[in-house]
């Protein structure tokens, strides 16, 4: 992979056509060492995140040993870049081929449940396996949570003790697990699902072998600046203290977001500007699919060139194809005198950017990446740039 100093070097000697992703391995590293100091328990990537071969392969070097993967490719894409890795297969409800061939073809021994059904599923599949970690997933509200997770999976409070004991009689390793929801901005959902989770395990009347805090964890967009990660950390700590001391059960956690949003971003090109609109390369239908449904913002920066003016504007944007749902409201504060043919990074992207793309009306998404040396347009693992997120502030209010 080429490396470049910045991206604005980077456009200098590409002058790309289409969109290229600029990749941050120290922010990455950077992100990875707050985890696994930080967090007192075993951390297991989301591969769904981002599962690019360049970021899997940096997260094994940095010491991630363990990955959530949420469909058979994922688990037979980490296996095989990392032979010994311990891949747990949470997505709850798995086809019985997928159950099937991850035990016999992968050796994956943990899968996620949270019904009877699914749990007879493994089981039928499995022929019964005496070596099995099931991990009960609850139903938790996600209350301080950007985009819930709540409706399609998770047991009731009212099912998921009578599950977790019927798990127990059949497992070797039995946990419980929860999803706070996606990019969760207090910590205090975590105290929240923790007491509920407890509450559980209680009721069910046996030990587990390991307590699951799931995803959710923060990164930093503008609008968006959650607490530091280390109050998280003390939130899951200080609640999980006693059950973790009385079961000897395993903390576990689930970050994606976390880890790689800081160290991806996107090279656009601008293809036209009607007023404040500005036509992009890359859009709804490629690396930005949360700016366009769930209109979150990004950070943007012009790097071909040194504006004309200090004023900043706030703009929206269109992706490449035609259908006119590949709009970005935002808006995305670049300078007022941007125009065609000039390049905008728009940051934070390494989460969800690349796994989101389709090739809709022919238009490749993103795929050639390259290695810049400098700074993330924001960090949540650092101090903020404090003027460009009062200006972000400033426009969104």
């Amino acid at each position: 992979m080429r490396s470049y100093n910045s991206p604005d070097s980077a456009v200098k000697y590409l002058q790309p056509e289409q969109p290229v992703i600029l990749y941050r391995p120290h922010a990455l590293k950077r992100a990875v060492d707050v985890f696994l100091h930080g967090f007192k328990g075993d951390v297991m990537y989301a591969v769904k995140t981002n599962p690019d071969e360049h970021v899997l392969k940096d997260l094994w070097a940095h010491g991630v040993r363990r990955f959530d993967a949420a469909s058979l490719h994922e688990v037979a894409m980490v296996r095989g870049l990392f032979p010994t890795a311990e891949i747990y297969f949470m997505h709850t409800v798995k086809s019985r081929k997928a159950i099937r061939e991850a035990y016999y073809s992968y050796g994956v021994r943990h899968f996620s449940l949270d019904c009877a059904e699914e749990l007879n599923k493994i089981l039928a599949e499995t022929d019964y396996a005496d070596d099995l970690g099931l991990h009960v997933r609850l139903a938790i509200p996600n209350t301080y949570a950007e985009l819930a997770l709540t409706d399609k999976f998770g047991a009731a409070q009212s099912e998921a003790a009578r599950l977790l004991a019927d798990v127990r009689a059949v497992a070797a390793h039995a946990g419980v697990c929860f999803h706070v929801g996606s990019q969760c901005m207090h910590p205090d959902a975590y105290k929240m699902a923790i007491k509920l989770a407890k509450q559980v395990v209680k009721a069910s009347g046996i030990r587990i072998d390991s307590f699951d805090v799931g995803g959710g964890f923060p990164s930093v967009y503008p609008g968006m600046t959650p607490p530091p990660m280390s109050d998280y950390f003390a939130a899951i700590h200080d609640a999980t203290r006693d059950i973790v001391r009385q079961h000897g059960c395993r903390l576990l956690a689930e970050p994606g977001r976390a880890l790689v949003a800081e160290s991806g971003s996107v090279l656009v090109r601008v293809e036209l500007r009607k007023g404040n609109f500005l036509y992009i390369n890359d859009g709804t239908y490629g690396s930005l699919f949360d700016a366009g449904t769930p209109k979150w913002l990004y950070p943007c920066k012009l790097l071909n060139r040194k504006s004309t003016t200090d004023e900043q504007e706030g703009f929206s944007l269109y992706g490449p194809t035609c259908d006119t749902m590949d709009f970005m409201k935002g808006p995305f504060m670049l300078p007022a005198d941007i125009k065609e043919g000039d390049y905008i990074e728009i940051g934070q992207l390494g989460a969800y950017g690349r796994t989101m793309a389709t090739r809709f009306n022919g238009f490749a998404p993103a795929t050639s990446a390259v290695i810049v040396k400098d700074a993330p347009l924001m960090s949540h693992h650092a101090p903020l740039a404090q003027p460009r997120e009062v200006a972000y502030q400033a426009a969104i209010a």
